[in-house]
Formats: structure tokens, C-alpha cells, sequence
């Protein structure tokens, strides 16, 4: 591994890795005319970065927190296409979506967060336009994007909800009240991949009224995982995206500023989840006669594939009324999503001609208004402050069906005799509600103080709805205050100390995927989960060096967890499950129990530190180099979680395969489920991860400059789940290279790129062998009216492959960009 990674560093040092993550925060000036730009070759390059971490313009020098930014520029030199894709910019942070595309995950600062178990208050909020939304909106295709800041923290005095780990801010590129100008790019790679997007910018009213009009149109192979059994669908995965958004501002006075924005988005894919033989992992496993499948090969064993739709529409809109030096604000948004999914519930394969699909549908709306007083010039000389208050509503109906399928005994064929449907249904209501204050004192030109307090007023309302029967009511009302406070004192204007401290809350959560008819008490209390908080510690120093070539920025943070969500990883926990059997009408005809398998959730204490990092280097005025490095190492320390404990010694089991029914009623008895008490890591993510990143140009002429870039994002072994002895990840890097030829002056780029160029090619999670549940009918001898079937009892067949994710594939490509005006 030494070796390969070396080899990696010395790619990345002749490709000129490392561009600054920090100087890529904001879009450079255009580059000088060649003779010019030689002249000033021994000039500063690095531009001031501005950011809104405290809701207000900012050099990001001064900001006493770590936050890392991403602009359309930098977006369009690496060819980010799907948003998921920045977590390549900033280690620590991982970005992912769920197969069923019901939801999305953001992860940060060493903990785990799963949106099944806790979706409407992540770790890690994400905000569009200023305004709140979920990360399964966010995580898309993106374009026409103006900035992205990722803040790394508790978040919430300043901005809308509470957030532990940090806030990623979305800002889409605004009208221009000045001139007419727009972009066309377009992206075509050799994995079927074609992405077409662009805007058009016109000052209807000029400096009064503009309008800016964008679309995204994108096709390509969706997780290019294709099935071995072509029988039942033979098409290929296939995914298609097309977006419009429209956005306008009007400002017909100095004082007052209008702003508003429509998109709609709408996302339509087919893929198979990734399967590998299970032999690949563990050399031990019982030799099969099933077809051998290695990670590479990018197969799956199931005969259907997850067919997923999702529509969003979001309306977004903004008041600024200026006066007697003072702003206030109003930021109002709504968003509504139409998510429909199909997904196979036989992970085994063992019902292949049978649809055992679990379909899925949500509608879900939310609606935000934030309103805030701040001052534009400094109160009494010294102080700065932003008072609001926030409110915010989501409804989160969803309904599906719990397939399960009642198989004839082997005598007969095994096959399918009955498909049992049971209606499941979700309907949940939640509404927020707080008001904040922040306050900065600034003493002298060298020392703040800064202080928020944020008073939140929770409230939930949900029950859940089984084969008709509620089998839960949930209904809760919190409410906490959290706070923040930090120093900084700055020693000259390019060195800065800061110490920081704050909290966060996150309401009780109840997690939805069990369906059991008669759940236990223990059960419950691995479904319905109390509030939690958190506190955290910062010291950093943010530095500029050799006449503004240069950063380097470190800090170091201790956070702690009461009541900390954890979800029981990979393949989950198993439990005794109790259905309605029902006959060919669908009356209840009484009950059985079987074995079955949730991602259990659990409140436990947690703990994280961490270290991060960056060094930017403008070597000369065309050459960069810098690296990014984030180190955070969280735990449980003795929690109490659910788990698979079959011989009883409070520790959870490495299991292989699904238990037996009888087995686990010896090990769980009336409580249908076991606990554990443990201290492991709080997170899958590799502790250690960084980046590097660079790019050196050349003028060709006046008129034409060429260059090469480069991007190198490293990542550290990780630890997977305790119980599976088989999921570590190794320590692995990923290369992109992007070269090609474009105007000075910004105005055309034509680059030819290749990702992932090593083709490395790593599993990075791993589930034990999958298994598909089942009831069994059994033979009972022939009567007068044919064969006697008795039953049906729990079953369950697994397989010889597990589930696993994967590396992305190479790639090469070519995309092409030309703007006109002030695009």
C-alpha cells in the first residue's frame, strides 16, 4: 500500500497537484495578457476570499471557525457534475444518497448520520439560498451554482436550525441588474455519460430589474451495475436528470432589494445495488456453485432492479430593507417532493420470477420563514449583531407495502404460493419554531468577542399505520437553548488566534422499518429515541504569509455527545418479527413470527477529536500548490445498542448468516430483540483523510493559455462494523487529471480529463451475505381434497454474495464551456 501511494504522490507531484481548497473559494480575477502576467509573475495571485459563515461579507481569514468553499469556477475546472462529487475537495465530509432515493447523507467531524434513523434533523444541515432544505434535494446534479461553503461545527445561533457536526450553504449564481451574458457546457464521457447545461442573464430593467433563466439536461448509466439474470429485465441502468430553474431580482430603490427563485428538478433512474461473492471477503466461507462475482466486474445477483423517481419543486424568496444603517431581512422558502420507489425485497435471488417489490411513496412539503434585524454599519463603532427569529414546517406522509412471500414446500418445487401485501403508512408533522441573537464586539483593530443564543421550541406529531392497525403514536414537544461564544485576537493583520465553544440539539427521533405487530418494550426503545446534545471545544490559528502568497490554517476540537443516534450498520440487527397471515381475500387469519432483520437505532454517549489543516502556496503567478487534511477520531463509549447476541454474553455476534427462529427465541426470549453494551468507534469514515490539489498554466499566445491541473484526495484505513469482520478499508487514493486549452479572460474552455485515472478500484462497504426471509409451508400427507399443507412457519435462505458499494469507475471525457457577457 506504501508503494502505490507513493506512486500516487509522484503523479500528483508531476501533474502539479494541490490548488488551494481555500483559494478555490472564490473565482480569481481573469487572467493577464501573457506579457502582462510575466511581468507580474512575482505579484500575489491569492484573492480574498469572502464568505457568509456569520451571515454577513467576511475575508474568511477573519471568520474564528474552519469553513471551506467552493465556487461555480472551481465546480466547472473540476467537472463536478453530481454534488456528491465535493466531498473530493473537503476531507472529513462524505456525501451519499440512498438506493431507495428516498433521502440523502452528510457525515462530518466523526460521527455517522442516517437520514432513515433521524432524517429530519441531520448531523450536517444543508441550507439553498439561505433557506433550509434536506440533503436529498442538494445531493443531485448540479449547475449555475455561485457558491458553496461547507462550516465545520455546531451551527445554529447564526443559521436556521441546529446542527452538530456543521452546515453546507448552497447559493445559486444570482441575476446580474447590469448586463446580458450566460454560459452553454457540455460533457460527454466513455461511461455514457452526457451532461448539457447552461443560463441566460438579462437586465430587463438595467441596474433596476435582470432575470436568469438555467437548465440541466443529463443521461448516462446510472451506478453501471448490471444484473447476471438479464431473463426478467434485460435493460441496461439507466439514469436521466432535467432541471430548469428561473431566479429574478428587482431593486427599484437603494433601500429595498427583491428577490425570488422557482426550480423544479426532475430525476428518473434504474440500477441494481453491487453485489460480490461473499468468498472474495472471507476465504473461509462454504464453497458454492454459484457464479463468481468480483468487485470489478460491477454485477448483481438480482433479477429487477430499484426503479426510482424523484420530483422537487422549491420556491425561494428574499426581502432586504435598508435604512438609518440597519437591514432587515426576510427569507422565506418552500419545497414539496414527489418521490416514488421500487425495491426488490429478495436480496438473496431465491424468488427471481416473483415481483417482491416494496413500493414506496412520499410526498413531502416544508416550508421555512427566517426574519432578521442586523446592523450594516457597526453599532457605537464596536458592535455587530444579527437578531431573527425562525420558523419552519414539515410534513413527511409515506406510504408502502411489506411484501412477504409464503413458499410451497420443497416437495412441490419451493415456489412461490402466496405474496402476502401488507399496507404500511407513515404520517408525520413536525413544526420548529425559535428566535436567536448574536452579538460581536470588536476591541480595538485587533480583538473580537462574539457571543449567540438560540431558544428552539420543537414539536412532532406521527403515528404509524400497519395492515390497517396503529401500532404507533408518537408525539413529542422539546425545547432547549443552545449557544455559541468565541475570541480571536489577531497578533498582526496575517495572524489570527481564535478559541470557540458552542452547543447543539437535535429532538428525539423515532426510526421507521420495523412493522412488528407486537413489538416488545425493548424494541420500542430502540425505535423511539430522547432528545440529544452536544458540546463543543475550538482552538485554531489562521495565518497569511509572504505578502498574501500564501495560508496556513490549523485547529484542533473536542466535542462530546449526550444521547448520540446511532443506527446498527450493514445488513442490521436481527429480531423476531410478528405478521398477519391472511388468506387469498386478505383477511386476517391469524399470526406468525419470522425471523427479520432492522437498522435499530440506539441513544448513547459519544466523544470526538480532531485535528484540521490547510497549506496554499501561490508558488508564481500560474502556479499553485497547496493540501487540505482533516483528522477526527469519535467513539461510543459504553452505550447501550441493539444487537445480535445468540450466546448471551452481552457482546454482539459476528454472524455469517441469518439465526434461526428458534435460536433467537432462546437468545431474546420476550423481548424480540438483544442488547448490548459497547465502546467502538462513533463513525465507518476513515479518521484521516486529505487533498491535494493544483494547476499550472502556460500562454500559448495572446488570445490562448494552456494548462494542467490535477486533483489527489486520499483516504485513510476505516473501520466498518464491529460484528463484521470483513468490511475494513484499507487506505486508498483517487487521481484526476484535467488538461486543455482556454481564453484568458474566461470567456471559452475546452479540456479533455480523466477520473479516477489509476483506476483504483476499492470496496469501501461491505454487508454480511445477504438473506431473503420468508414463510414455509410444509406437507402434512394427501386428504380427500388433495395435499395437506401445514403452516406456515419462519424461514430464511442466504446467499453466497453480500452487498457492497464501491469506488467510482475511471473515466475519461472531454467538456467544453463558452460564456458571453457577464455569465
Amino acid at each position: 500500500m506504501k508503494a502505490i501511494i507513493s506512486s500516487y504522490l509522484a503523479c500528483a507531484c508531476v501533474a502539479a497537484l494541490a490548488a488551494p481548497t481555500q483559494a478555490m473559494a472564490q473565482q480569481t480575477p481573469p487572467a493577464a495578457p501573457a506579457a502582462q502576467a510575466d511581468a507580474n509573475e512575482d505579484l500575489a495571485s491569492t484573492s480574498d476570499i469572502i464568505v457568509q459563515a456569520r451571515r454577513r461579507d467576511e475575508r474568511l481569514q477573519d471568520v474564528p471557525a474552519v469553513v471551506n468553499a467552493v465556487t461555480a469556477a472551481d465546480i466547472a475546472k473540476l467537472n463536478i457534475r453530481n454534488f456528491t462529487e465535493v466531498q473530493n475537495l473537503v476531507p472529513g465530509l462524505q456525501l451519499s444518497t440512498l438506493p431507495n432515493g428516498t433521502g440523502a447523507n452528510a457525515q462530518l467531524r466523526g460521527v455517522n448520520f442516517d437520514i432513515n434513523a433521524s432524517g429530519n434533523n441531520p448531523t450536517v444541515e444543508f441550507y439553498l439560498d439561505d433557506a433550509p432544505i434536506t440533503a436529498g434535494v442538494i445531493l443531485q446534479q448540479v449547475y449555475d451554482i455561485g457558491q458553496v461553503e461547507v462550516l465545520r461545527g455546531p451551527q445554529g445561533t447564526l443559521r436556521g436550525r441546529a446542527s452538530p457536526s456543521g452546515s453546507i450553504t448552497v447559493t445559486t449564481k444570482k441575476p446580474d441588474l447590469n448586463s446580458i451574458g450566460g454560459y452553454v457546457q457540455a460533457t460527454a464521457n466513455d461511461i455514457g455519460t452526457q451532461n448539457l447545461q447552461g443560463a441566460v442573464n438579462v437586465d430587463v430593467i438595467p441596474g433596476i430589474a435582470a432575470i436568469r433563466v438555467a437548465g440541466l439536461y443529463n443521461v448516462g448509466d446510472a451506478n453501471r451495475v448490471r444484473s447476471l439474470d438479464r431473463s426478467y429485465d434485460a435493460r441496461d441502468p439507466h439514469t436521466r436528470t432535467a432541471s430548469g430553474r428561473v431566479s429574478a431580482i428587482v431593486q427599484p430603490v437603494d433601500w429595498l432589494r427583491l428577490e425570488g427563485m422557482y426550480e423544479r428538478f426532475d430525476n428518473n433512474y434504474r440500477n441494481f445495488d453491487q453485489y460480490e461473492s461473499y468468498s472474495q471477503a472471507n476465504p473461509a466461507a462454504p464453497a458454492t456453485t454459484d457464479p463468481l462475482i468480483t468487485a470489478d466486474a460491477r454485477l448483481s445477483n438480482r433479477a429487477r432492479p430499484n426503479v426510482v423517481s424523484q420530483l422537487y419543486d422549491i420556491y425561494n424568496g428574499r426581502a432586504e430593507l435598508s435604512f438609518a444603517g440597519q437591514q432587515l431581512i426576510y427569507q422565506g422558502q418552500h419545497y414539496t417532493q414527489k418521490i416514488r420507489s421500487a425495491v426488490s425485497q429478495d436480496t438473496a435471488n431465491l424468488f427471481p420470477g416473483t415481483d417482491t417489490y416494496q413500493n414506496t411513496s412520499s410526498n413531502i412539503s416544508s416550508t421555512s420563514h427566517e426574519l432578521r434585524l442586523q446592523n450594516q454599519e457597526r453599532v457605537l463603532g464596536i458592535f455587530d449583531y444579527v437578531l431573527g427569529a425562525f420558523d419552519n414546517k414539515n410534513t413527511t406522509p409515506t406510504t408502502l407495502n411489506s411484501p412477504t412471500i409464503v413458499r410451497l414446500p420443497l416437495l412441490f418445487g419451493g415456489g412461490v404460493a402466496a405474496l402476502v401485501q401488507t399496507p404500511v403508512a407513515r404520517n408525520g408533522r413536525s413544526h420548529e419554531q425559535s428566535f436567536f441573537g448574536n452579538v460581536t464586539a470588536h476591541i480595538g483593530n485587533s480583538t473580537q468577542f462574539s457571543g449567540g443564543l438560540r431558544h428552539i421550541s420543537y414539536k412532532d406529531v406521527g403515528n404509524l399505520v400497519v395492515g390497517g392497525n396503529v401500532v404507533l403514536n408518537d408525539s413529542r414537544e422539546e425545547k432547549k437553548w443552545i449557544y455559541s461564544a468565541s475570541v480571536q485576537h489577531n497578533f498582526t493583520p496575517e495572524i489570527m488566534v481564535y478559541a470557540s465553544t458552542g452547543s447543539s440539539f437535535r429532538p428525539g427521533i423515532s426510526a421507521i422499518g420495523d412493522f412488528n405487530i407486537a413489538s416488545s418494550a425493548l424494541e420500542r426503545s430502540f425505535i423511539n429515541l430522547p432528545a440529544e446534545s452536544s458540546k463543543s471545544y475550538e482552538v485554531g490559528l489562521k495565518s497569511t504569509l509572504f505578502d498574501h502568497r500564501a495560508h496556513f490554517n490549523i485547529s484542533g476540537y473536542h466535542q462530546t455527545f449526550s444521547n448520540f443516534v446511532y443506527r446498527a450498520p450493514g445488513n442490521g440487527v436481527y429480531y423476531i418479527n410478528t405478521v398477519a397471515v391472511r388468506d387469498a381475500q386478505g383477511n386476517v387469519t391469524g399470526t406468525s413470527q419470522q425471523v427479520a432483520n432492522f437498522n435499530f437505532v440506539a441513544a448513547v454517549p459519544a466523544e470526538v477529536n480532531g485535528v484540521e489543516g490547510e497549506l496554499s502556496v501561490d508558488v508564481t503567478h500560474r502556479f499553485s500548490i497547496g493540501i487540505v487534511a482533516s483528522y477526527a477520531l469519535g467513539k461510543i463509549k459504553g452505550g447501550t445498542i441493539p444487537c445480535t447476541d445468540l450466546n448471551k454474553d452481552g457482546v454482539p455476534d459476528a454472524v455469517t448468516s441469518a439465526p434461526t427462529l428458534a435460536q433467537l427465541q432462546a437468545a431474546t426470549g420476550a423481548n424480540n430483540i438483544s442488547a448490548c453494551k459497547v465502546t467502538q468507534r462513533s463513525s465507518f469514515l476513515p479518521p484521516f483523510s486529505a487533498t491535494i490539489q493544483s494547476e499550472y498554466s502556460h500562454p500559448i499566445s495572446d488570445h490562448v493559455d494552456a494548462y494542467l491541473r490535477g486533483l489527489l484526495t486520499f483516504n485513510g484505513q476505516s473501520q466498518g462494523d464491529p460484528t463484521n469482520a470483513f468490511d475494513q478499508v484499507g487506505s486508498y487514493g483517487l487521481l484526476n487529471l484535467f488538461t486543455g486549452i482556454r481564453d484568458p479572460r474566461g470567456m471559452w474552455e475546452i479540456n479533455l480529463y480523466a477520473k479516477n485515472i489509476l483506476n483504483t478500484d476499492k470496496v469501501l462497504t461491505r454487508t454480511t451475505p445477504n438473506s431473503t426471509s420468508y414463510q414455509q409451508l410444509g406437507f402434512g400427507g394427501f386428504g380427500p381434497n388433495g395435499p395437506i399443507l401445514t403452516g406456515p412457519t419462519a424461514a430464511n435462505t442466504t446467499s453466497s454474495y453480500t452487498t457492497i458499494t464501491t469506488t467510482p469507475n475511471r473515466e475519461f471525457g472531454v467538456n467544453m464551456v463558452f460564456r458571453f457577457g457577464s455569465h
